[in-house]
């Protein structure tokens, strides 16, 4: 049966099945798991979730002199997946100490992105070698903080989306795989794949590639051959490794079969492939396009989570975990009825970040920027939900989180 308890009841043992408050109101992405873990314990009890559904016949039962406040029939439930701990970062720097360094080698990247991409667009082959430096840098800046070189990877322009994009997504990856408890050398090969991904679009008529509106169905027809046409620039090179080809062929296929170019299911897509779908989509949902604006990063996790049978789901589970549920730059409001916008993520509790408080919703005016470490506060405030720049006016929030 399922019964309503208060969050402070909640102890190790029982089974989750469902949280009061929208998805983004507390720090997991699935509501239905077994607790099991201390710092998922913690989590929840700090989260600010007043109440909670626990299955007593799934987990544990509150004790006998608690009684609940409801009890329903039990719905059946998937069973819950485990995910690997989180790696321990041995000398995490803060998002400002990191930033400086993070975009001189979004710059450095950049430049030798449109080389390698350049040679392979003149049909030349794919060194790899040429790409190791690079992977080793995202690598060594993702340990240090991931959400500096992530966030500033974001905002690339309308011309050098195809660039910026590879260098994000090999970012993405790297921090992907650390969080799914990979080593260094398997985050690298990992980081490689994201990398090589899309220089299939290298083979793409430059005029379909950047063309400023909506693709026609026989333009859309031309860009679904990229990954192919990348896999065959890619087997001449040498040495390019079975990941990186897995990814440059299968990053748009999906979990339910829906996707291309062969409609694979669940685990005939490789865990790289079903990886690099997600950070392809995040990376290019929340990037300026030729063709669309960017999605803010908060609202572009909530709308991922809604996509049934596009992604993994414990990929997806561990991808919020690794860029948080409110990633550097989004807009938050604040239970003080302040506006602010993520500077930085507390890996430890990813429902209270790092904040710029930068505007009074009650006052409507702005107010001296102010930074708040929320896991810090003592409780004096915490974030309410996320918030769109566009119906607020706030283009620029980019000129506010990196100032941290």
């Amino acid at each position: 049966m399922l019964k309503k308890i208060p969050t402070q009841q909640v102890r190790l043992g029982m089974y989750i099945q469902s949280l009061e408050g929208s998805w983004l109101s507390h720090p997991f992405w699935k509501t239905k798991f077994f607790l099991q873990d201390p710092v998922d314990l913690q989590l929840l009890q700090s989260s600010g979730v007043a109440m909670v559904w626990i299955d007593c016949h799934k987990g544990e039962d509150v004790e006998a002199d608690r009684p609940a406040a409801a009890v329903l029939p039990a719905v059946p439930a998937p069973p819950p997946t485990a995910l690997a701990p989180a790696p321990v970062a041995s000398a995490r720097l803060s998002l400002g100490d990191e930033v400086e360094r993070a975009s001189q080698l979004v710059n450095r990247s950049r430049q030798a992105v449109m080389s390698l991409f350049g040679e392979a667009r003149m049909g030349r082959a794919v060194d790899t070698e040429q790409c190791l430096p690079i992977v080793e840098e995202v690598a060594d800046s993702v340990a240090r903080n991931p959400s500096a070189l992530i966030s500033l990877a974001r905002l690339k322009t309308k011309d050098n989306y195809t660039y910026m994009h590879s260098v994000a997504v090999c970012a993405l990856m790297v921090s992907l795989a650390r969080r799914l408890g990979m080593d260094e050398a398997q985050s690298r090969e990992a980081g490689l794949a994201g990398l090589l991904h899309d220089i299939g679009k290298m083979a793409m008529p430059q005029e379909v590639l950047n063309k400023p509106g909506q693709l026609s169905d026989s333009e859309f027809n031309v860009i679904r051959t990229h990954p192919e046409r990348g896999l065959e620039m890619l087997k001449q090179g040498s040495a390019v490794p079975e990941a990186a080809l897995e990814v440059c062929l299968h990053h748009h296929e999906k979990i339910d079969g829906s996707g291309y170019p062969h409609k694979l299911q669940g685990e005939q897509i490789s865990l790289l492939a079903r990886m690099g779908a997600v950070c392809d989509v995040y990376d290019a949902i929340t990037s300026t396009r030729p063709y669309k604006a960017a999605w803010d990063p908060a609202g572009s996790i909530q709308r991922m989570a809604g996509w049934k049978g596009h992604f993994d789901p414990l990929i997806f589970k561990a991808f919020v975990s690794s860029v948080g549920i409110y990633p550097v730059g989004s807009l938050v409001r604040l239970e003080s009825g302040r506006l602010a916008v993520v500077s930085d993520l507390n890996p430890q509790n990813l429902a209270a970040p790092v904040v710029r408080v930068f505007y009074s919703t009650r006052s409507k005016m702005p107010i001296p920027v102010q930074t708040l470490d929320l896991s810090a506060s003592g409780g004096k405030d915490r974030v309410l939900g996320r918030e769109s720049p566009q119906d607020w006016g706030f283009p620029h929030l980019e000129d506010i989180w990196r100032q941290a």
